[in-house]
């Protein structure tokens, strides 16, 4: 990367930086059952709901409860259930078309963070009618107040119930990219462990090693606070000791449930200190090959993290010390490198390879610029990469 782009990128990212404090960042109220999301409802006199789901989810029955909760308490509920892996802008204009319709006036997302980054879009193509989600990609291009939206996540990873964000693939090109407003976090997040319990060990694992990326890449990131940083490495903690017991025992409530509060708070931190090149490159990935964002994340992590090199050490060495991973008396380079390898470690513990064999290299320099573009300027990376830093890591992930 050339002087004046460093310059230029570190600029932005500092006055970001000054600037998180002042900025209008919410917490979502969590509430405890759907009793009190069916309050919550009626005291904000609502009364026809739009549920944001998938086929999946809604096949398993995983809606009924929640259907039969909102009708017992006078709620009219209509279901879309099309969403896809990587939302896409069909799935959005297909919800959009059945809130319409169905004169809705609040919106509940029940799922992983494709149902919510869904929903979070439809509620914004809502009040802006007058713009495209092309059109609100980007900061801060939304600025209106979103109708009454819940988040309750069916998987502990993406913490997307917490976030600024809403990712969405464009149809027709498969382009993938981020709308970022604080308009977009949701009211309230419903956190039911009772929902991930028998989640498949591949999708228990993609989740909680997207959840473990967030908090990585928001503590080691340059536009931390003190908050954000407790918040991932709490989150960091709980992942180590949860995640192998939550994906050998899909039942154990313990486990499902301390995932689910590792992926609030590392949502919590990203979404105010950010993420880095390995979302940038996972965004890439999912958009052109549609790959499970969980999985992109898990498999180009340790890359990133070998890629960054000493300017990380002393970060990954404090967090594998604060998850109790090894003690003070390791080194910080031997102790960045235990890191990385116990994040490579639960990879292949869980059946996830070290590499994406759908990458073709004919695409690896599309794949790279596409990257860049989303990280650069807005991502206060440790270190900035250039477009050939980016193939690389690319190339390895693919060969």
């Amino acid at each position: 990367m050339n002087f004046f782009k460093k310059v230029y990128c570190r600029t932005f990212q500092f006055f970001c930086r000054i600037a998180i404090p002042f900025l209008p960042y919410r917490t979502p109220k969590l509430l405890a059952d759907y009793d009190e999301l069916v309050a919550v409802l009626k005291d904000a006199d609502k009364s026809r709901v739009l549920v944001v789901t998938d086929k999946v989810l809604h096949g398993l029955g995983l809606c009924d409860a929640l259907q039969n909760k909102l009708a017992s308490g006078g709620l009219h509920c209509v279901i879309y259930d099309n969403t896809v892996p990587n939302p896409t802008t069909d799935n959005v204009a297909e919800a959009l078309a059945m809130y319409l319709s169905e004169k809705c006036d609040c919106i509940v997302a029940i799922g992983g963070g494709s149902a919510m980054d869904c929903a979070k879009a439809v509620g914004a193509r809502a009040v802006r009618p007058d713009k495209t989600l092309a059109q609100m990609k980007g900061v801060m291009k939304v600025r209106k107040k979103l109708p009454l939206l819940v988040a309750i996540p069916t998987t502990a990873g993406t913490g997307s119930e917490t976030t600024v964000a809403s990712v969405i693939t464009d149809s027709a090109t498969r382009h993938k990219y981020a709308i970022n407003d604080f308009c977009l976090i949701p009211s309230y997040a419903l956190l039911d462990s009772s929902l991930t319990v028998g989640l498949p060990q591949n999708i228990t694992a993609t989740t909680g090693m997207d959840a473990l990326t967030h908090a990585v890449e928001a503590y080691i990131g340059r536009s931390t606070t003190r908050q954000t940083r407790l918040n991932a490495l709490k989150a960091t903690k709980i992942i180590f000791a949860n995640l192998p017991v939550a994906c050998t025992d899909g039942q154990n409530i313990e486990a499902r449930s301390n995932m689910l509060h590792a992926s609030y708070l590392a949502g919590l931190a990203f979404t105010r200190s950010y993420v880095g090149y390995v979302h940038a490159i996972a965004h890439a990935l999912g958009g052109k090959y549609n790959v499970a964002h969980g999985l992109a994340n898990a498999v180009v992590l340790p890359y990133v993290l070998k890629r960054y090199g000493k300017c990380v050490h002393k970060k990954l060495w404090k967090m594998g010390v604060c998850a109790g991973l090894f003690d003070r008396s390791v080194s910080v380079e031997k102790g960045a490198e235990l890191f990385v390898a116990r994040i490579e470690q639960l990879n292949a513990d869980n059946g996830i390879g070290t590499k994406l064999p759908c990458i073709e290299l004919s695409d690896v320099e599309e794949l790279a610029k596409t990257a860049e573009a989303e990280a650069d300027p807005l991502y206060p990376v440790p270190k900035l990469l250039n477009v050939k830093d980016i193939e690389l890591i690319i190339r390895q992930v693919a060969e």
